[in-house]
C-alpha cells in the first residue's frame, strides 16, 4: 500500500519536474542565441569604454579647470575660459594652418601616389607578391627611424638633397627654418611612410571588382584609361573615402614626424617661428613644457571638434553631389 502510494506521488512529480527542466532548458536557450552576440562584443566595448569613451570624458571635465601637471589632483573651475584663451590664441590659429596645409600636400599626393601603384600591382607580373610586401616596408619601419632618415637627407649643409640641388647648380635650401619647405619635407615623410599602406588598401579593393565589367568595357571599345576611370575608380569608392577619412585623421594627430624634424627644443615648438607646429605639438607644448593640462585638453577637444566639422563638410558636400547627378 505504501509502495503504491509512493509510485503515485513520483508520478505526480515527474511531469512538474519535466516542465520545470524543459522551462529551464528554453531560458538558456533564448539566453544562448539572444545573449551570445552581446557576449561577443562585450571584450570591445569595454577597451572603448576604458580607454577611449572615459579618456575623452575625463579630458572634457579637465578643459573646463585650470589643471598644473606637477598637481593634477588640484583643479580650479574655469568654466570655458580655456576655449576663450584659445579662440584668442594666435598659435593656436596658426598650428590650425600649418596642420591643415601639411595635411593636403601630404595626404593628395599620397593618396595619388597609392592608387597609381595599387593600380600597377593588380596587374599579372613576375614578382608582384615581392612588391606588394615591399610597399608595406615603409609602414613597418618605426616614425622614430623615417624621421631621422629624412632629417639628415633634409640637413642644410651635408644632406643629399641639398647635394644633389648643387649638382644641378642650384641653391642650398634651409629645409628646417622656413616655413614650405620644412613643411614639404615634413610632407615627404609622411608620404613615404604612408603611400604602400593605402596602395594594399585599394588593390585589395580592385580585385574585388568583377572581371566581367573589365570584358564589357573593353568589347566597348575602351581604353586602359577609360577602364581605370569608369570601371576602377567607382569601384572603390567606398576604399577611397575610408582612406580619405583616416588620412584627415592622421594628419590632425600629425606629431611624431614634425617632433623629431626639429632635432632638439625647437622640434615641440615646431621651429623657432612655429613655421610647422602643428596641434599635436602645440598640445604637447602646452601640456609637458608649460604644465598646462587644462589647456592642453582643450587643445586635445579642439582637434575632435575640428574633425567633425570636416566631416560633416564632406557629408554635404557628397549629398550636393548625389543630388546635382
Amino acid at each position: 500500500m505504501a509502495t503504491s502510494t509512493t509510485s503515485a506521488r513520483a508520478d505526480l512529480a515527474e511531469p512538474g519536474g519535466n516542465g520545470t527542466n524543459r522551462r529551464r532548458s528554453a531560458l538558456l536557450h533564448r539566453l544562448d542565441v539572444k545573449g551570445a552576440p552581446y557576449a561577443f562584443v562585450a571584450p570591445f566595448f569595454v577597451i572603448f569604454a576604458a580607454f577611449s569613451f572615459y579618456p575623452l570624458i575625463y579630458t572634457s571635465w579637465i578643459s573646463l579647470h585650470r589643471v598644473e601637471l606637477a598637481t593634477l589632483d588640484v583643479m580650479e573651475w574655469v568654466a570655458f575660459d580655456n576655449y576663450v584663451e584659445l579662440w584668442g590664441d594666435s598659435r593656436f590659429w596658426n598650428a590650425l594652418q600649418n596642420t591643415i596645409t601639411i595635411g593636403v600636400i601630404s595626404t593628395v599626393p599620397q593618396l595619388l601616389m597609392a592608387l597609381g601603384l595599387a593600380h600597377l600591382l593588380n596587374y599579372k607580373m613576375r614578382g608582384s607578391l615581392f612588391f606588394r610586401v615591399a610597399s608595406l616596408v615603409p609602414y613597418a619601419t618605426s616614425v622614430g627611424a623615417a624621421a631621422l632618415v629624412f632629417t639628415m637627407l633634409f640637413e642644410r649643409d651635408f644632406g643629399m638633397i641639398n647635394w644633389a640641388l648643387g649638382v644641378v647648380h642650384l641653391d642650398p635650401v634651409d629645409w628646417e627654418a622656413d616655413k614650405w619647405p620644412a613643411q614639404v619635407a615634413i610632407s615627404t615623410i609622411v608620404i613615404w611612410r604612408w603611400t604602400g599602406y593605402n596602395a594594399l588598401l585599394y588593390l585589395a579593393a580592385m580585385q574585388a571588382i568583377p572581371a566581367e565589367r573589365y570584358e564589357a568595357a573593353a568589347i566597348d571599345g575602351a581604353s586602359r584609361w577609360k577602364q581605370f576611370t569608369h570601371v576602377t575608380v567607382p569601384g572603390i569608392r567606398s576604399t577611397i573615402v575610408f582612406t580619405i577619412v583616416l588620412s584627415t585623421i592622421g594628419a590632425t594627430q600629425l606629431f611624431g614626424e614634425p617632433l623629431i624634424f626639429g632635432q632638439g627644443p625647437n622640434g615641440v615648438t615646431g621651429g623657432a617661428d612655429n613655421q610647422y607646429q602643428t596641434l599635436g605639438l602645440l598640445l604637447y607644448e602646452e601640456g609637458w613644457r608649460n604644465y598646462q593640462m587644462g589647456r592642453s585638453a582643450t587643445i586635445a577637444w579642439a582637434m575632435f571638434l575640428v574633425l567633425i566639422v570636416v566631416f560633416v563638410a564632406q557629408r554635404l558636400i557628397t549629398r550636393l553631389r548625389n543630388r546635382t547627378s
